[in-house]
């Protein structure tokens, strides 16, 4: 199993200090997160889909063998809800691909307020193409329904495994790939022992594995995956 460890985003000034360099420029600091880190959870990509340039940008500062993981825009997971959206998914997936080898798993955080609908995601899934790594976030605890496990065994769709100070999702895996997202900002060793833990109790099933640590101001969140790193031994 290979692991991917990072944090949700990367461009934050705030950082300048506690992992970037001081007077590192803005531009830079991707390139300086890809020498310590394999791989990055992609916000931007939510509010707007990024343009061919910006992807070319992402692609050369970033060394062979690293991964982002892309949010899906709000237009289908927020705004459509995942309903009558092929043209906006399609022309996403077709934007990409431009990534190539450094595309990751691309993650459909729905919205708190979207209840269990097993019929929508039923549809959604029937066309979705099968050489992605499509993973979901549920923020209501209706979905964590057997039916809903089910479905993405037999597509090979991840459950997001998150975890906050206020929700945590089921460790289930349901893919050949996992995906976690560690919020809370007080992990101690010892969380971080049980993560690990848990990662490596996948490996008969998930042939790789994404984590991101919260993005906040403090910095801590480089500092987290940088510990699970060590931990994992990867």
């Amino acid at each position: 199993m290979t692991s991917f460890v990072g944090t949700s985003g990367y461009q934050y000034p705030a950082w300048r200090g506690t992992f970037y360099p001081e007077k590192l420029a803005t531009a830079k600091m991707l390139s300086f997160y890809a020498e310590q880190f394999r791989t990055s959870e992609i916000n931007y990509s939510f509010h707007r889909i990024p343009s061919p340039k910006t992807l070319e940008g992402w692609f050369q500062s970033t060394p062979d063998g690293f991964r982002f993981g892309l949010k899906a825009p709000q237009k289908i997971t927020h705004w459509s809800k995942h309903k009558d959206c092929a043209d906006t998914l399609n022309y996403f997936l077709g934007v990409i691909a431009d990534l190539g080898p450094k595309l990751g798993p691309i993650l459909f955080q729905l919205p708190p307020t979207l209840k269990m609908d097993l019929a929508l995601l039923t549809d959604f899934l029937a066309t979705f193409p099968e050489n992605l790594q499509p993973a979901f976030e549920f923020r209501h605890g209706s979905w964590f329904d057997d039916s809903i496990f089910s479905l993405f065994q037999k597509h090979n769709v991840a459950l997001c495994i998150n975890e906050s100070s206020d929700f945590a999702a089921p460790q289930i895996a349901t893919a050949n790939f996992g995906y976690l997202r560690l919020r809370r900002e007080d992990y101690q060793p010892a969380d971080i022992d049980r993560w690990a833990k848990f990662v490596e109790a996948q490996l008969g099933q998930w042939k790789e594995t994404f984590v991101y640590f919260k993005h906040e101001e403090s910095g801590i969140g480089p500092k987290l995956a940088k510990q699970m790193i060590e931990r994992l031994g990867k």
